[in-house]
């Protein structure tokens, strides 16, 4: 059964002031392994059963072309439009409140990711201007999936809610959940439960590998570079995604 990943952050001697800057910090780390701007932006007081005070969507379609407007190619510009969407959003900090900000990434899949998965009401079919290509992936022409113009397998689109916390939202919900979370979605990229064991095949196990190597060099970005104290990699039935992982190979060789 699909379950929800999620990786808690925690800070030392946290203040609510740092919260901008952490979450910023975060989303630098995600623009080397995934998309390089933010695709939305919310504000939630008390807890999410509240409407969000702020909301803003940054991918607008141009009416002319039916596509997302170009991305700024100025170096620097992708790190400016984190900064740009973080500062908006918590321009009214609060203890309060919770701040979360929708990012894409391109993981290997055979079908179409849930495109209900946004809060929001974004479409998450590949976006034509963002950057497919992946260095952690290697050479596309040594993968079998490129030989074979017949295989389901592509780059697809999944969209990744990265949330900070003030100290009073949601009952101190940080404790449980980390002054940030991450918060990655279905967890079928990593362990395909929406195939049978016998579709699982060696060009399925080297895209889950892929697209554990890609989960991990996230993790690993953060841990180095963004000051943390402690992390933790969940999901919401509390089953260790390693076991998962390694039930579900098992099954089929």
């Amino acid at each position: 059964m699909a379950d929800r990943l999620y990786l808690s952050l925690w800070y030392p001697n946290f203040r609510l002031e740092a919260l901008p800057g952490a979450i910023t910090g975060v989303l630098r780390q995600f623009a080397l392994v995934g998309g390089k701007r933010v695709s939305a932006a919310s504000a939630y007081p008390i807890n999410f059963t509240e409407p969000p005070t702020y909301q803003r969507i940054y991918v607008d379609a141009d009416p002319a072309m039916g596509s997302p407007a170009q991305i700024d190619p100025t170096p620097g510009a992708s790190d400016a439009a984190i900064e740009a969407a973080v500062a908006e959003a918590t321009e009214q900090l609060h203890d309060d409140m919770a701040y979360e900000f929708e990012v894409r990434w391109q993981l290997w899949a055979p079908n179409e990711p849930d495109s209900i998965y946004s809060r929001l009401d974004i479409p998450s079919d590949d976006d034509p201007m963002e950057d497919d290509t992946d260095p952690n992936l290697g050479s596309v022409s040594d993968d079998p999936a490129f030989g074979d113009r017949d295989t389901p397998w592509k780059l697809r689109t999944h969209t990744v809610r990265v949330l900070g916390f003030g100290p009073n939202f949601d009952v101190a919900g940080y404790e449980q959940n980390g002054h940030i979370l991450v918060d990655f979605g279905l967890d079928t990229p990593w362990i395909l439960d929406t195939l049978d064991d016998e579709d699982i095949d060696e060009e399925a196990q080297l895209h889950i590998q892929q697209n554990v190597e890609k989960l991990l060099a996230f993790t690993l970005l953060v841990e180095k570079n963004c000051g943390i104290s402690s992390r933790l990699l969940w999901t919401e039935s509390g089953e260790p995604l390693a076991e998962k992982l390694i039930a579900r190979l098992q099954r089929v060789n």
